[in-house]
């Protein structure tokens, strides 16, 4: 038989997900048109890949049997259009956002697209910096905290939420809060955002101060992650956030303790030319929602979490 490959990447979505609606969401299509090419696909093998029952399904014997074959008949696919359309040149990532160490979120998904294309990477100073890069075909894709870009695709550009991550509050070993388990924004109204920059340089900051009602301070220069957390732990007052679980200098008398009712969340995304692009976006987006579809990284729960109000209509948007 002839594999169709839209049947089998509908399978490995749901297989990934273990749920139809949300395999159809990532995928961009109908529900019911993901479970047909999912049926299609049992009956050209003549084997049942999932057992259905409510909103819950789960892999038969067979579907665990199929699934890493599966996932490497797509990636030999995807290397096969990246050999017709003779992608000779690496794609280039440019990316912003310093302080939430982009690369942790980058590093998995280069690792998983590298077998299929060349990719470069590079800081960009910020949000503008890396849309004026885009403009002038000095980089291929952004990789950050993409606001305020209203009208973007009348701009020219495309971009996509790609991942909701957590975010703790890091402060030093005296400041009041250190030794909880977690903490809730509203407990930090007594102390103070402290910020590698100008407040008004990064949004999110500004945006969870504002929402809050916490005081901000700025540092006098950005000198990296190390200056920065001394510079938190230095006064008792302040605190920064962070990404959660994000691996802290030892040298550095600071905690992280994470952030609860509600959680805030930073939201990355992928912003693109949306006039020939890069062949190499697609398979990118490809292994973003590959990737995230395994490891929850759009899981967003009103009340339980906290975004922005221009992020939460990106959730809305990508959830269609």
């Amino acid at each position: 038989m002839d594999l169709d490959l839209a049947q089998v990447r509908a399978f490995v979505a749901a297989a990934d997900l273990l749920h139809f609606g949300q395999a159809a969401e990532q995928l961009a299509v109908s529900q019911q048109a993901l479970s047909k090419r999912i049926a299609r696909l049992e009956g050209e093998l003549g084997v049942q890949l999932f057992l259905r029952g409510g909103h819950a399904v789960e892999l038969t014997e067979a579907g665990r049997r199929f699934l890493e074959p599966a996932r490497q008949t797509l990636a030999h696919g995807d290397r096969a259009v990246a050999a017709a359309r003779h992608v000779d040149r690496p794609l280039r990532i440019d990316y912003w956002g310093h302080l939430f160490a982009p690369m942790r979120t980058l590093a998995p998904v280069i690792d998983q697209v590298g077998p299929v294309l060349a990719v470069e990477t590079g800081p960009g100073r910020d949000l503008p910096g890396v849309l004026d890069g885009l403009a002038r075909s000095a980089t291929d894709v952004g990789f950050g905290r993409v606001h305020g870009v209203g009208g973007a695709r009348e701009a020219g550009y495309t971009h996509r939420l790609v991942r909701l991550e957590p975010v703790d509050v890091v402060v030093g070993v005296d400041h009041r809060l250190a030794d909880r388990s977690e903490v809730r924004p509203d407990e930090l109204r007594d102390s103070i955002l402290f910020c590698p920059a100008a407040l008004e340089r990064l949004d999110f900051y500004q945006r969870f101060a504002e929402h809050f009602d916490i005081r901000s301070e700025s540092g006098t220069a950005n000198l990296g992650i190390d200056h920065f957390l001394e510079q938190v732990a230095a006064d008792p007052a302040r605190f920064a956030l962070v990404p959660a679980d994000l691996e802290l200098p030892e040298r550095t008398r600071v905690r992280s303790v994470p952030l609860v009712g509600p959680t805030p969340l930073y939201a990355w995304s992928l912003v693109w030319r949306a006039a020939d692009p890069h062949p190499g976006v697609e398979p990118l987006l490809r292994a973003f929602a590959d990737v995230g579809g395994r490891s929850r990284w759009l899981e967003y729960r009103p009340g339980r979490d906290w975004l922005p109000a221009g992020d939460v209509s990106e959730v809305e948007d990508s959830n269609g």
